[in-house]
Order: C-alpha cells, then sequence, then structure tokens
C-alpha cells in the first residue's frame, strides 16, 4: 500500500512539475505567471477531492473493521454520486465563466496574461470529472488490494500528460488551452485504466443507485474535512511567507520560494503516502480493537518514516544544485538561495514523516480535533513564528528554517501532551495514539497464533482450548471455540491454500476474551471466500465445518479488503453454556 500510496502522490507531483518546466522553458514566462494565476481553480478542485478521498479512507476503514461491506458499496457509490453532482456543474460554470475568472484572479491588467490564464483554465477544466474521480477512487483500489493496478493508472495518466504536453508544444501549437487539455485528457486516460477493475466480475464494490446515501455522502463530506484544514494552513503559509520574503530580500527570495515549494511538494509524497496508509490500515485496526495489529502497523510506519525521510532528503540535499537549475538555469541570487532552501527543506522530511502518521491516525481513530490542531501548527503555526523571528537576523536564510522548525515542534508538542495525558513516555504501549485504557482487551486477555499448514492448524486449536480454560471458561465453552478454530483453520488450509501451489499462503487466528464473549477473527492471504453467503447455497459435505462453526456462533462478519480474508466470528459465552450438542 505503501509503494502504490507514494507512487501515485509523487507520480501527480511530476505531472505538475513537468508541466511548469515545459510551460516556463517552450510558451515563456508570462505563460508560466498565467499557469500560476489559474492556480487557485485547481487548488479548490483538488481541495474538494483530498477531502473526500480522505472521507472515504476514513468511513471506509470503520465499516471494514466493523464487518460492514455493504457499507462500503455505499460510500462507493455514493462517492460516485458526489462526484458527478459536484465536478459537472462546476465544469460546466468555471468553462463559461472563464474569463470574469481570470479578471477575478488579478489577469485582467495584462491583455496577454488574461488570455493565457482563461484559456488554460478552459483547457483544464474539462478534465474536472475525470481528476476528482481520480483521486476518490484511489482507497477503493487501495482496500481492494490493486496497487499494482493503481500504479499503472497513475503511470499511464503520467505518460499521456507528458506525451500530450510535447505534442502540444511541438506538434499542435495549441498554446495554454493545449496544456490544459492535454492534462484533462492524461486524467481520463488514468481514470480508464481504474476503472477496469470496478466494471470487472472480481470488483468487492458494486455501484448502485440505491446504495447513493444523504446520510453516507454527509459522513464522506465530515470524514473528509481535516483535510480541508490542512491545505488552508498551507494556503496561509504560502501567502504570509511570500510577503515576508518579499519585504526582507526581495523577488529573487520570492522566485526561490517558489522552486522550494514544488520541488518541496514532490518529496513531500513520502509523507503523504505514510499518512494514507495510517489513515486506512489504522482505522480497520481500531475498529477491529486489535491492539496488536495496531502496534505492528503503527511500528512499521515508523521505520518507513525514518528510512524514507533520509534516503529522500539525501537526495534532495545532494542533487539540490541540478534540480534548482531546471528552473532557474540562470546563477545569481535566486538560485543560490533555492539550493540553500531545499537542503533545509530536506532537513525536516523524516519529523514530517512521523507528524503525517499521527495526524492521519488521531483522524482514523476518531480524534478530527487533534489532526486539525496538529495541521494548524505544523502547516501554519510555528512554520510562520520561527520564519519571522529568524528573518530579523538572517533574512531569507531565516526563512528557509521554516519547515524543519515547524515539523520538529510539532512533533515535541504532540510527544508532550501525550506524555501529560498517559503520565507516561507516550513510546511505551502505543501512548502516542491516546486510545485509552479501555481500548481493546488487556494482552492477557488475547491470544494470537499464525497458521501454515494442517498441522498447525491442529496445534494452534489445542493452544486456543488452553488459553480459554486459562482466562476461567468451562471446558464445554473452551472445547466449542478450539472446535471454531480447528474447523475454519482447517477449511482454509485444505481449500484456499491449495489453490495457488506457488504461493506460501499464511492465516492468522486472533482470540478476544471481553467480559462474557469470545471474539475469534480469522485473516488470510488467499482468494476471496465469503462463508457466510456461501454455505446456505450448497449441500456439499465439505462445508461441515463452516456450518459448525456458524451453529455455535452468535455473529459472524466477513470483508475482502487488501487482499484478505476477513472473518470476525462473536461468541457469547452463556449461549455456548446452554447450547445443544453438535451434530454434523
Amino acid at each position: 500500500m505503501l509503494i502504490a500510496q507514494t507512487l501515485s502522490t509523487l507520480t501527480v507531483s511530476l505531472c505538475l512539475l513537468i508541466d511548469n518546466i515545459v510551460i516556463g522553458r517552450f510558451l515563456g514566462v508570462k505563460a508560466l505567471a498565467a499557469y500560476g494565476m489559474a492556480n487557485p481553480v485547481l487548488l479548490i478542485l483538488a481541495a474538494v477531492a483530498s477531502m473526500l478521498s480522505a472521507g472515504v479512507q476514513v468511513s471506509c476503514s470503520k465499516s471494514l473493521g466493523r464487518g460492514l461491506q455493504e457499507e462500503c458499496n455505499e460510500a462507493y457509490s455514493s462517492s460516485i454520486g458526489i462526484t458527478a453532482l459536484i465536478s459537472i456543474p462546476f465544469m460546466i460554470l468555471v468553462f463559461f465563466l472563464r474569463d470574469p475568472i481570470a479578471t477575478m484572479l488579478g489577469a485582467g491588467a495584462d491583455p496577454e496574461l488574461f488570455a493565457d490564464t482563461s484559456q488554460y483554465i478552459a483547457g483544464f477544466i474539462i478534465g474536472a470529472p475525470a481528476s476528482m474521480a481520480a483521486l476518490i477512487l484511489v482507497p477503493f483500489l487501495q482496500i481492494a488490494g490493486q496497487s499494482t493496478l493503481l500504479v499503472i493508472a497513475v503511470a499511464g495518466m503520467t505518460v499521456a500528460d507528458i506525451a500530450l504536453d510535447l505534442l502540444n508544444v511541438y506538434v499542435f501549437h495549441g498554446g495554454m488551452f493545449g496544456m490544459g487539455l492535454a492534462s484533462s485528457i492524461s486524467y481520463y486516460v488514468g481514470c480508464l485504466v481504474g476503472i477496469i477493475y470496478f466494471v470487472s466480475k472480481k470488483s468487492v464494490f458494486k455501484f448502485s443507485f440505491k446504495r447513493i446515501k444523504a446520510k453516507k455522502m454527509g459522513e464522506l463530506f465530515k470524514g473528509g474535512l481535516p483535510s480541508i484544514f490542512n491545505l488552508a494552513t498551507i494556503v496561509v503559509l504560502v501567502f504570509v511567507l511570500n510577503n515576508l520574503l518579499l519585504n526582507v530580500s526581495g523577488d529573487n527570495a520570492v522566485a526561490a520560494f517558489s522552486v522550494i515549494q514544488t520541488l518541496g511538494n514532490a518529496s513531500n509524497c513520502i509523507t503523504t503516502g505514510i499518512g494514507g496508509v495510517t489513515l486506512t490500515m489504522v482505522g480497520i485496526m481500531f475498529q477491529e480493537e486489535d491492539r496488536g495489529g495496531l502496534r505492528k502497523v503503527i511500528n512499521q510506519l515508523y521505520r518507513y518514516a525514518v528510512i524514507l525521510g533520509i534516503v529522500v532528503g539525501g537526495l534532495l540535499i545532494g542533487f539540490a544544485p541540478l534540480l534548482v537549475r531546471l528552473f532557474i538555469p540562470e546563477a545569481g541570487a535566486s538560485q543560490d538561495m533555492a539550493i540553500q532552501g531545499i537542503r533545509m527543506f530536506a532537513l525536516g522530511l523524516v519529523p514530517s514523516c512521523f507528524c503525517g502518521a499521527l495526524r492521519n491516525a488521531y483522524q482514523a481513530i476518531g480524534h478530527p480535533v487533534y489532526t486539525e490542531v496538529i495541521s494548524l501548527f505544523e502547516g501554519a503555526g510555528f512554520p510562520i513564528l520561527v520564519a519571522w523571528i529568524l528573518s530579523f537576523p538572517f533574512k531569507a536564510t531565516g526563512v528557509w528554517y521554516y519547515f524543519l522548525a515547524g515539523e520538529v515542534l510539532t512533533l515535541l508538542g504532540v510527544f508532550i501532551f501525550c506524555w501529560i495525558q498517559n503520565r507516561e513516555i507516550p513510546f511505551k504501549n502505543m501512548g502516542m495514539l491516546l486510545l485509552g485504557k479501555d481500548f481493546s482487551v488487556p494482552a492477557e486477555e488475547t491470544f494470537e497464533a499464525t497458521v501454515t499448514q494442517l498441522e498447525d492448524a491442529i496445534a494452534v486449536s489445542e493452544k486456543v482450548g488452553e488459553f480459554c480454560l486459562s482466562r476461567g471458561a468451562s471446558s464445554k465453552v473452551a472445547n466449542r471455540i478450539a472446535v471454531c478454530v480447528e474447523e475454519m483453520s482447517t477449511n482454509t488450509v485444505e481449500h484456499g491454500f491449495t489453490k495457488d501451489k506457488k504461493k506460501n499462503h499464511s492465516q492468522s487466528v486472533l482470540v478476544l476474551h471481553k467480559k462474557d464473549k469470545w471474539i475469534v477473527r480469522f485473516r488470510d492471504d488467499c482468494t476471496a471466500f465469503d462463508p457466510i453467503h456461501y454455505v446456505p447455497k450448497t449441500s456439499n459435505k465439505d462445508c461441515l465445518g463452516i456450518r459448525l462453526v456458524l451453529a455455535i456462533a452468535d455473529d459472524v462478519k466477513y470483508t475482502y479488503s487488501l487482499n484478505l480474508n476477513n472473518l470476525a466470528i462473536t461468541i457469547h459465552e452463556s449461549e455456548l453454556e446452554n447450547a445443544e450438542p453438535i451434530t454434523a
């Protein structure tokens, strides 16, 4: 997931970077200025799409964690409905009002700048439905385990954008309208590749007009609101620092800051990737009350934060002169300041990845206020404060500390806040997530094991029986839960593992004892198989094991996500004690 999420974000950033370079080098400075003038329209569209994409991740992770696949289908259908309702009217409105919009954006005083801005808006806005859909479909492809298709779709979009940009410049001579249209067509190419999965029979998401719900639409908007808040702080930061740099170091510093922002946004794909994976995975684990799974996910993301931050930061520091010369080919003050600034930016990537993980984790577990507070201080508060203070003695050089200082001070603030809340070092027991002592069950009430072969299934079921007895269960209850584990694991090994002999499959078995009930969760990487709906349609004797499990279960929920079968079985102890003996 992290690879696909990071690459898709990077590719989109590279598209914008390439557009900048092509426009600046082939169409001139005035055209590049027109691209900048049109940016607010692009940002509005991207902001709404990003908000809905985040809302999808929050909503679906909660539904999958509770085992409610139908709710995910409602989110899928509703998100498509929202995309159509927003993007199509927006496209028509902006296309026909592009001249007044260009004037409103400040391009009206210069006829050439006005014409270029209006033409670019006209070309780009044609792709509004596809650009929104492209962002909204990303989390659904991730959840469905279609990371490879996602990478192919984004790569196709990138190749199409580059090819069409060059064709526009060398063959069609379509000016700024052609540049905008090239971006639009590339978005449609990416969408068409992704749609291949959704219209196929193997798609886990099914569209239906009946599943478009006003309540679900509201839930998607609410879940994605922190993303809008984060974007707003970035807009404020850019506005304030532009004016600060203009006052202390002039136009050269503003030009350098533009380059730093462009390269910084591209390198921040690792932060966005880690944040996106956190939003989905933490949401699922949190709803399942899987403390062990949460710990594994968070620890792995922390490792990647350090590794990716060091690697990408090192590349930025080493290749800063070469990268800056792509935008500012002539040596001078702007080029020197940009090189210095991008190297300072690189030092803040590791703490930025940590902040991104925590910010999205709080959103996933239902603490949006924490997410918004982190966004405020990380995106605007601390960076503006530090840049303003250091600009007095060091001018532009002091301003370049804005990113590093913002990330480090925010991370330190979160650490201190969590220390006060937990009254212990927050690195212990996942204290940084502020889960609370009532979350999930204590470690001693949890049993977890992995099954890779038939012998494991039998051995694990025996250990489950012993675990249940150690937690005060009667021999009858312990025996039935052990039977549940043995039957489901054996069926998975015999029928799931053998379908793909080239792959080493595994099944995770988790047993939770919570008050008067037992929760048994199975998770395997075999072909999608839903035992709940499969059993009533067959009388095959191979289903005997599944029938035995369903006979003793109070509640059974199945979902297929992230290329994994997830089956959660809830069994109440009192019902087990009073149940009749199981017969074939």
